[in-house]
């Protein structure tokens, strides 16, 4: 693929290397040799671009392209050469925010800060455009020199403006389910700032606990979780800050904050305030005793509605089953 590729693409760029791949698409370290510098080349799925329509997919990711903030990673240039889908972006040298998550687990409530309000802030600003990133998560957050940068803004929503129906008879989701909003899990199209929210709460969460909100064995189970309740209460942390980050991820969006820079501003109000004292709790797991192994599952079952009653109470704060495991 490497060698067809880099004949479509002629003399505009040189492709060094892959430096990664993810559900949509796989990306390059490249060489502009127009103007001499180094850049991130991402070229779509062949069985995704099979599916789009290159003009509206085109027309849609340019729109992206008057995004400029120091916190957003710019669209450089966007194209179809040889039956191959790719956008241009900036090479940002550092490492993705997942990255730092495998090698750190977790991280404390100042580190977390001067992440998630840069990535808010940028948030913000996109949201005014008019533009819904639509896929906010650990692996589009990069990092560099100690700043976050986001980048990926509106390929979701190109691929599915582009891809329609077509997109949906063959199951392929636009976006990642431990992230997403309920609403865009249920495929609501009029996405606003609030789904972008939802999912920068997902993150923030995982910044501090170290794991998403939600989990499930599959992407059924996870989205059904996510739609019957808040999840456990943060470890760890300010109560005040808990309140805020299980605020941002209600179920219902007009209950979140209705702005990126609202969600933020109330994090860092929250991370100065007193610590006050809180009563925490865990439920350990029941333990089968009948004679009848095949009642297991009942053991299970019992220990997470416990759980999930137990962390409608806002006094207590539940340690979640894989904490306390």
């Amino acid at each position: 693929m490497l060698g067809r590729l880099q004949a479509a693409l002629g003399s505009a760029y040189r492709l060094d290397r892959e430096i990664g791949a993810g559900g949509m698409a796989t990306v390059y370290l490249a060489q502009d040799l127009k103007h001499d510098r180094p850049v991130a080349l991402k070229v779509l799925r062949p069985e995704l671009a099979a599916s789009l329509g290159p003009e509206r997919f085109l027309a849609e990711i340019r729109l992206t392209a008057k995004l400029q903030h120091p916190h957003i990673v710019a669209l450089f240039d966007s194209g179809e050469a040889g039956g191959f889908l790719y956008y241009v972006m900036p090479y940002i040298e550092g490492e993705s925010l997942r990255a730092r998550l495998e090698r750190d687990k977790r991280l404390d409530v100042d580190a977390m800060l001067a992440i998630a309000r840069p990535v808010a802030q940028a948030l913000a600003y996109a949201h005014e455009a008019g533009v819904v990133h639509r896929d906010v998560k650990p692996e589009n957050i990069l990092l560099s020199r100690g700043q976050p940068f986001v980048t990926d803004f509106g390929i979701a929503r190109a691929v599915r403006a582009a891809g329609g129906e077509r997109l949906t008879a063959t199951g392929l989701a636009i976006g990642t389910p431990a992230y997403m909003s309920p609403e865009q899990a249920l495929g609501d199209e009029a996405l606003d700032a609030r789904s972008d929210v939802y999912s920068l709460g997902c993150v923030i969460y995982e910044l501090l606990v170290g794991e998403p909100p939600f989990s499930g064995a599959t992407v059924q189970a996870l989205i059904a979780r996510r739609l019957t309740g808040p999840p456990p209460h943060l470890t760890g942390v300010p109560v005040a800050v808990d309140e805020v980050v299980r605020r941002s991820l209600a179920t219902a969006p007009q209950d979140r904050f209705a702005t990126a820079v609202a969600l933020a501003d109330a994090l860092v109000e929250a991370a100065r305030r007193p610590a006050t004292p809180e009563l925490s709790l865990v439920v350990l797991p029941f333990e089968n005793l009948s004679p009848d192994p095949d009642n297991a599952f009942f053991a299970d079952g019992l220990t997470e509605e416990i759980i999930a009653a137990l962390t409608k109470v806002r006094a207590l704060r539940v340690i979640s089953r894989t904490s306390a495991m």
